[in-house]
Order: C-alpha cells, then structure tokens, then sequence
C-alpha cells in the first residue's frame, strides 16, 4: 500500500485520544506514521553501557494512516488532496486551495 503521507508533513490527527493535535511526520512505517509529540508512550529501557542509568523514556509511538490528514498552512485546517501531473512530475494539490505540497 503507498501512502500519500511522506516524511516531513505536518499533519493533524483526525481521531482518538489525540485528536485534533498537529505535528510533523518524522516515520512512515507500513500503513502507520510516527507523528512528533502525538501518541507518546513509555518505552523501559534497560541499563547499558551506552545508557547506564536506564529507566523509562517517552517517545512517539505509531498511528495509523487513516488518522491523520495533510494540514493546509493557508487554510489552517486539515484538507485533502490530490495527486497530478505537472511539468512531467507527480505533485500532491490541496483540494481548496491548490497549494502544492512537495
């Protein structure tokens, strides 16, 4: 399955717990994106040489794609989009305002 959300997007998340916080996408897993700031859980982290204090850590946990919806800068709101061709080359278009998203 391609996802059309890429890395470096900034989302809003649509529903859940964390609905309607927007940050950037920093993974893109297998149908799930990692957003940064949203979903955080706790990971136990053993003591290492590396890490010799151990403990627990917050960090980002997945969501899935259908979740989250590509944030329009113009229209400070969620929108969709649209995939076409320009000049030779595939470009996502915001579906009210036309504002390319590369």
């Amino acid at each position: 399955m391609a996802l059309r959300i890429k890395r470096g997007d900034t989302v809003v998340v649509l529903s859940g717990a964390e609905k309607g916080k927007t940050g950037k996408v920093l993974r893109v897993e297998e149908g799930k994106v990692v957003v940064e700031g949203v979903n955080l859980q706790y990971k136990h982290m053993k003591r290492t040489q590396q890490n010799p204090k151990g403990g627990r850590v917050r960090r980002e946990g997945a969501l899935h794609a259908s979740k989250v919806m590509l944030w329009s800068e113009s229209e400070k709101k969620a929108q969709r989009f649209r995939v076409e061709v320009r000049d030779g080359k595939r470009v996502r278009v915001g579906a009210k305002d036309g504002a390319v998203y590369a």
